[in-house]
């Protein structure tokens, strides 16, 4: 069995993937499998993997679903990974050389306090997306990492595989094909650290039709995923000010939704009143925006 299984959920992106393919190819050592989950697909997704997989240069793993999005993805992947690690590398982006070297060194002795590490991401030309990790910290919560620390930027997060399975998938909610990843992060931070690696793992290359660049149209789109995921940034916000701001998205969202018993599962009802005007007109904001 291989260590590492690299991930990558897609939806109609075979003009994309060759670059993450050769990467992998150019990989220092090439303990690791390749997971593709296909994400409900209309191009050649299907027949360019398994031109691939007859190619026999890397393991690759190829399962086709119907449309969830990307945290479907997500879910697919985690339940049938079984190696002990995991990394998931969009369809945009791609790997260095020595990233599977790096990451497979630096998880050879994780103890039993840490669910993974956390590396950098950097665009083509070598600049770190947002800032570095500071290199004092042995470990670290991803969720302090910023609101703690001030780090800024995407970074790459390694996990164990048997830590993620013992946490629930990401919910799927009628017409709606987007839930924030970081809420089976926030619970994984409940319980474990990660390592800070500050090093290179991923190449990002942020796409037109990727999520990051339409940020404000997914809000709009999918509101009960983004309220699935303030109700959880609320419950373990570790700052007045972050619990505040999710409250204010939370009320947004809701209104989106046109269903104000999210309001409710918050454990924060005064915070939650509070941030009523604010969240109001935040959801003028952004469909003045969206439009």
């Amino acid at each position: 069995m291989k260590s590492l299984t690299v991930f990558t959920p897609s939806y109609n992106r075979a003009y994309l993937l060759p670059q993450l393919y050769s990467s992998l190819c150019r990989q220092t050592v090439k303990d690791f499998s390749w997971l593709i989950v296909d994400d409900g697909s209309t191009d050649s997704t299907e027949s360019l993997v398994a031109s691939w997989q007859q190619e026999g240069t890397i393991q690759i793993q190829y399962i086709y679903q119907e449309n969830q999005g990307m945290h479907g993805g997500h879910n697919t992947a985690y339940q049938n990974i079984s190696t002990p690690f995991n990394v998931c590398i969009d369809s945009d982006d791609f790997m260095p050389d020595d990233a599977v070297a790096l990451i497979l060194m630096n998880c050879e002795n994780l103890g039993g306090k840490f669910a993974g590490i956390v590396g950098l991401d950097a665009t083509k030309n070598g600049e770190i997306i947002g800032t570095r990790i500071p290199e004092h910290l042995a470990a670290v919560k991803l969720n302090e990492l910023y609101t703690i620390h001030q780090v800024r930027g995407d970074k790459k997060i390694v996990y164990k595989t048997d830590v993620v399975k013992k946490y629930p998938h990401y919910p799927l909610y009628r017409n709606e094909r987007f839930v924030p990843l970081d809420y089976l992060y926030l619970l994984i931070d409940q319980d474990y650290d990660l390592q800070p690696v500050n090093a290179v793992l991923c190449i990002v290359e942020y796409q037109e039709d990727g999520s990051s660049m339409n940020m404000f149209k997914q809000y709009r789109k999918h509101p009960n995923g983004f309220a699935f995921s303030r109700v959880s940034r609320i419950k373990y916000g570790r700052t007045f000010k972050e619990r505040f701001k999710n409250s204010i998205h939370l009320v947004s969202s809701a209104l989106f939704a046109k269903d104000f018993s999210w309001l409710l599962k918050s454990n924060r009802p005064i915070l939650i009143v509070a941030a009523v005007p604010f969240g109001i007109a935040l959801n003028l904001y952004i469909r003045y925006k969206s439009v």
